[in-house]
């Protein structure tokens, strides 16, 4: 290695993301190419150099875990520090017999001036140093980490809790109290790091020990028994040799464990390392400055090696003055001409203003679902919201509000999570680089991938690699990206719980947008007629039973007609469901001819409405056994229905379809409970189980009571 490589080594080491590897690839190099005396001097001053830098860093630093990268740092400069023992060793058993030069003028000059000749001096002289670093510095600096990372770990819920209390309180915003959060865990991150940093620079004191040794004992064997040395020139030549390498290596140790030891007893904030090493070591020139100047210094004693000093003085002080030029010129430019007279800021009183709105429709994602919605990288969820808004508004009959959309560090990276009016409907994870594989029941083989469930309707599914996606498809499966699958269960979750999206305001506009058309038949029914709040209630109980609301003509006209008998929303909606009744049937079973539907016994239909709890037909007060029998007859029915690709359809009497309705919507997907009314005279109905018979045609039945 020549002094141009090193040269460049040491102007690469300033671009972004270089010096770390640089350094790793030159202690590779140094362990297994031999190096001329000239690069060894070259590199104990740089490692000298470094350390310096380092420790000043830490001292000059406005916030102490500004400079997070610093465990990274400490192992990089420990194994440059062992990597040099290694080349110094090998020059010192092979080159050591020719003279006390042989390694370099920099051992050669710290053997002779430190020690000033004297072997026992220099090996006192050496014990002091370790002792120093292993016994004092070394080991505090190890239990200060491993009690600060204990006890970093011990406040992380408390001062969650306390971030969350001062959200709570108003005192922060929420974007204050998500930087809050993340400074507070990577503190716990950091100090764990140094933990673990610490054991290195105490291995490193422990090999210095043990690397001395092994260059006296074998410098004065191979000394003897090879180059047949008298044992005084033996001793004069390796002793100084092995000393000044000795110290050169515990000098920069010991500055760089006393950097450990002042910046772990402050508190900091850690930050990403990757591509900030080379910004955190040389931002500020006054670490430059001042190492520039002992450089110098050490380079005009006598006897010191003036070319390696005063060279890389001249380095570091151009550098240093081209970073203060640099930062100069930075502010100058954001400084403009003329500064306006800054107003005098006062203390405004909170307002109304400062309560957020709850979002009626909310999407949250974790960070690594960010590209999903980024235009710019290629995401196409926000168009497939936008379809989704734009289907639901055309099938319900109203607009469904805008979702928004915001990212949540408290997620998990592939995490979503669907709310409504802040309250969480739904959550699930997906994977963007992936495909989603969905059995939809017929399947003709397995696939490999990660197995999972479909968020939408809880079908068994696998995310799958894109390229093995026309292979799934020829076995059946139904094969999604990220986008559709979070798409999808928004659709799924807001066609579910569509009365909760519309409220006084939509019904209104709904009305307004009526009234261009038929003005007096909205003038005349809201509110002479019926309140705002009635009609509210009636179209949120049609949505709840998946009735569309689209014709706003027949519903008012219904409204217009019946309320004037009656307030009751649960009455009016029965009479807007009859007036309805085309339109339901039509959604249920298309523009067959025929309905098949379940009918009950004439006794257990009487048995019904004598159990009723009110008139308005809200409840039952059945027998347990005869609930549960019912149940399962109805279950049975219900998917032996589905099997045949027909709808499950419980055609019951007026006065109990509201009661029914409202028991079984949860208890029996996909059935659909009609009243005798609501079913169109162009429509034939066949009817393929009765409950309640003691002989069940179709689908069997429970006793009759």
């Amino acid at each position: 290695m020549n002094t141009a490589v090193l040269m460049g080594g040491v102007r690469t080491l300033g671009r972004r993301g270089v010096g770390a590897p640089l350094l790793l690839v030159m202690m590779l190099a140094m362990m297994v190419v031999p190096l001329p005396p000239l690069a060894l001097d070259l590199l104990f001053t740089f490692n000298i150099a470094l350390s310096l830098i380092i420790l000043l860093v830490v001292v000059y630093v406005l916030r102490p875990l500004d400079f997070a990268a610093f465990p990274t740092i400490l192992l990089i400069a420990t194994l440059l520090r062992l990597a040099l023992n290694v080349a110094s060793t090998r020059i010192v058993l092979l080159e050591g017999h020719t003279g006390s030069s042989a390694a370099g003028k920099v051992i050669e000059s710290f053997g002779e001036f430190v020690i000033g000749g004297n072997y026992a001096v220099g090996l006192v002289v050496f014990s002091i140093l370790v002792i120093i670093n292993f016994v004092v510095v070394t080991k505090g600096a190890g239990r200060i980490s491993e009690v600060t990372a204990r006890f970093t770990l011990d406040a992380l819920p408390g001062k969650q809790m306390a971030i969350d209390a001062d959200l709570n309180s108003g005192l922060i915003t929420q974007d204050e109290a998500r930087s809050r959060r993340a400074e507070v865990a990577q503190e716990a991150d950091f100090y764990g790091s140094m933990d673990g940093a610490s054991k290195f620079v105490r291995g490193d004191a422990v090999a210095g020990i043990i690397i001395l040794f092994i260059n006296l004992i074998g410098g004065l064997a191979i000394g003897m028994a090879q180059h047949a040395l008298a044992f005084s020139d033996a001793v004069r030549n390796y002793s100084l040799l092995t000393i000044g390498d000795g110290l050169v290596a515990q000098i920069p140790s010991l500055v760089l464990s006393t950097a450990a030891a002042i910046i772990i007893t402050r508190v900091s904030t850690a930050q990403d390392m990757g591509a900030q090493v080379a910004q955190q070591l040389f931002e500020n020139p006054k670490p430059l400055f001042v190492t520039a100047g002992v450089l110098g210094a050490l380079g005009v004693i006598p006897g010191m090696p003036n070319l390696a000093f005063l060279t890389l003085a001249s380095l570091f002080a151009f550098g240093a003055w081209y970073v203060s030029r640099r930062r100069a010129e930075a502010v100058a430019e954001s400084i403009p001409e003329v500064l306006p007279e800054a107003p005098a800021t006062e203390l405004r009183d909170l307002s109304w203003d400062d309560v957020p709105p709850v979002d009626v429709i909310g999407l949250e994602v974790g960070y690594a679902l960010i590209p999903l919605v980024d235009k710019d990288q290629g995401g196409q969820l926000m168009t497939r919201i936008k379809g989704v808004r734009k289907k639901l508004s055309q099938e319900l009959g109203f607009l469904v509000p805008a979702v928004h959309i915001r990212d949540n560090l408290e997620l998990n990276p592939n995490s979503y999570r669907i709310s409504l009016l802040g309250v969480p409907a739904g959550e699930a994870d997906v994977f963007p680089g992936l495909e989603m594989a969905i059995d939809p029941g017929n399947v003709y083989g397995t696939v490999e991938g990660r197995e999972a469930k479909d968020p939408a309707f809880g079908l068994d599914a696998w995310w799958i690699e894109p390229g093995t996606k026309d292979h799934a498809q020829t076995l059946g499966y139904t094969v999604v990206d990220a986008s559709t699958v979070i798409a999808t269960h928004l659709s799924q979750i807001l066609q579910s719980n569509a009365q909760q999206l519309l409220g006084h305001e939509e019904v209104q506009q709904l009305l307004d947008v009526l009234a261009r058309n038929m003005p007096k038949l909205v003038e005349n029914l809201v509110p002479d007629v019926v309140p705002l709040a009635v009609v509210v209630k009636v179209l949120q109980n049609l949505l709840r039973e998946g009735v569309p609301i689209r014709d706003t003509r027949t519903i008012a006209e219904t409204l217009a007609e019946y309320a004037p008998k009656s307030q009751d929303p649960g009455v009016l909606t029965a009479a807007v469901r009859t007036a309805l009744g085309r339109l339901i049937v039509q959604h249920i079973n298309g523009m067959a001819p025929e309905l098949p539907v379940i009918t009950l016994d004439p006794s257990l239909e009487q048995l019904l409405h004598q159990s009723m709890r009110s008139e308005s037909g809200d409840g039952f007060a059945f027998e347990p056994g005869m609930a549960e029998r019912f149940l399962r007859s109805l279950q049975t029915v219900a998917q032996q229905q589905e099997v045949k690709g027909e709808a499950a359809v419980l055609l019951v009497s007026p006065a109990l379809r509201a009661g029914l309705a409202n028991w079984l919507r949860h208890s029996i997907a996909r059935l659909h409970v009609l009243s005798y009314q609501e079913v169109p005279d162009a429509r034939q109905i066949k009817i393929v189980a009765t409950l309640g018979d003691q002989h069940p045609g179709d689908g069997g039945g429970v006793p009759a009571t």
